[in-house]
């Protein structure tokens, strides 16, 4: 069995797990993903096919890290769904101690510092589930286009869960940007929207997707509760209260509607899905880790 010691070695031997490659490709994330106007020269589209090659080559690594976790994993649809949700429970990262202690021990700047990390990571989720449903099966694109509407507020600007995330950037007085914000944090955004914006990942774009709102409501319970301790009100921290008791839902409807089947057309695709859970958690675990790093020194 790998130790830590031969983990962290083998992720600095990675050109894909530093600073300066993560946050190259987050900068490159946020232009490409921008809208703008048609560019005139040649330069741009030079530096995306560059910018792409090594985006997957990214990819392919993380791929490497858990393919042989996933490659055993059940191919049909209650045998996989039973192992998916025992993610939850065994997954990477999950139970992690940095939560219990966000809950009950942090004061205002260490939660002020995490949520920074959080906000500036965050890729969007609306914005990932409305790319994976491109040319989704019928039934997975509708239960998709459901989250998707709830992430919209189902229509009310009030809300949408975007701007319920931008009002607590403004109540807790954090900059969230690129620059500020460490690598493991950029790396687990860069990775959901590489498997979101290249369609021969979109069945692991579904696994991962699902991976949060698997796992989000927990986390997001003992981020309130410390929220609520350092004395914000039910409505600055609704964001997290919301995705606490939501996600529960969502998760059901994921793999039900959407995982379960996309299984039952194509066993096959049992792998990706597993692949993209995986990725997700252990880029989750990553971040965990090193928050712990800084706020425990």
């Amino acid at each position: 069995m790998a130790t830590r010691y031969d983990r962290v070695r083998e992720e600095r031997s990675s050109q894909f797990l530093t600073e300066t490659f993560q946050r190259g490709l987050a900068r490159w994330n946020r232009e490409r993903l921008s809208p703008r106007q048609p560019d005139a020269g040649s330069d741009a589209f030079e530096h995306d096919v560059r910018m792409l090659r090594l985006e997957r080559a990214f990819l392919a690594h993380l791929r490497s890290e858990v393919s042989a976790a996933a490659a055993d994993v059940p191919r049909d649809a209650d045998g996989f769904v039973n192992w998916f949700e025992s993610l939850k429970l065994h997954g990477p990262g999950q139970g992690d101690m940095l939560f219990p202690w966000l809950a009950d021990e942090a004061d205002r700047e260490q939660l002020r510092w995490f949520f920074e990390q959080e906000a500036a990571g965050e890729a969007g989720f609306d914005d990932l589930v409305a790319m994976t449903q491109v040319k989704m099966p019928a039934r997975a694109k509708l239960e998709l286009a459901r989250n998707y509407w709830d992430e919209m507020g189902r229509g009310n600007p009030a809300g949408m869960h975007g701007p319920m995330l931008d009002a607590l950037v403004a109540i807790l007085d954090v900059e969230p940007t690129i620059d500020n914000t460490v690598w493991e944090s950029l790396a687990l955004a860069n990775a959901m929207t590489a498997m979101a914006t290249h369609r021969d990942y979109a069945w692991h774009s579904v696994g991962a997707l699902g991976a949060i709102e698997l796992t989000a409501p927990g986390r997001s319970a003992m981020v309130a509760k410390g929220l609520r301790r350092i004395g914000l009100s039910d409505r600055e921290r609704r964001y997290f209260d919301l995705h606490a008791v939501l996600d529960v839902k969502h998760s059901a409807d994921w793999n039900r509607e959407a995982i379960r089947p996309l299984l039952e057309e194509d066993p096959s695709r049992a792998v990706a899905l597993a692949e993209g859970a995986l990725i997700r958690l252990r880029c989750g675990a990553r971040c965990f880790d090193r928050y712990r790093t800084i706020l425990w020194k």
